[in-house]
């Protein structure tokens, strides 16, 4: 039972802290996230841009040992609401993003939480760098969906649109971020091509 410090349950997340230690490879997002934590590895050796995946506190409450190889969190608490999966430094800008795996061809607003939206639209209203990572597994692209193009989307659900963001309004609203060797997963070029080509074209 994972609970936030209003009391509130959320069941999704109290799912995945108690399945953790019996989670395999092969699980939806795993890999992913995998590949951004070894793309940030890479930026951070090569003086690049220092990016880290932000710990969430929990306060552990009960934990069931029926076998010491087998122990299991059963409760917990967030100290703190969790905000956004990755941020740092990036071209002296601050950068701040959450990243998403799914495996239809649409990207449902129920896969996000509205403190999160909320915070990606803080860090974009103060002029930092907010954005939504998103892979379609079963298609095998990722994509940058800006927070502004977010928002769009999001606005519109909540006064009565769809509940979820198309594939296709991704595609033609984001940038594809490109699979490679080193990094694995090359999302600044990403970043570079949307937040920073005003800056290159007013150099010319």
């Amino acid at each position: 039972m994972i609970k936030y410090p209003n009391g509130m349950i959320n069941k999704k997340i109290e799912q995945n802290v108690i399945k953790k230690t019996n989670i395999k490879k092969s699980h939806l997002g795993i890999d992913f996230e995998s590949m951004i934590n070894e793309s940030n590895t890479y930026y951070l050796n090569h003086n690049i841009a220092s990016i880290y995946k932000k710990p969430t506190p929990i306060q552990i409450v009960r934990v069931d040992y029926p076998t010491r190889s087998k122990a299991r969190i059963v409760e917990a608490y967030y100290k703190t609401p969790s905000t956004t999966d990755y941020n740092g430094i990036y071209k002296g800008k601050y950068i701040d993003f959450e990243a998403k795996s799914c495996a239809s061809n649409s990207f449902p607003f129920s896969k996000i939480y509205i403190h999160q939206i909320k915070h990606l639209e803080t860090v974009h209203n103060m002029g930092g760098i907010s954005f939504l990572l998103i892979e379609f597994s079963q298609k095998k692209e990722v994509f940058l969906l800006p927070t502004e193009k977010l928002l769009t989307e999001y606005n519109n659900s909540i006064n009565g649109g769809r509940k979820s963001i198309p594939y296709e309004y991704i595609k033609d609203n984001g940038v594809i971020v490109e699979r490679g060797f080193n990094p694995r997963l090359n999302y600044l070029a990403a970043v570079d091509k949307y937040y920073f080509k005003k800056t290159k074209s007013s150099k010319k």
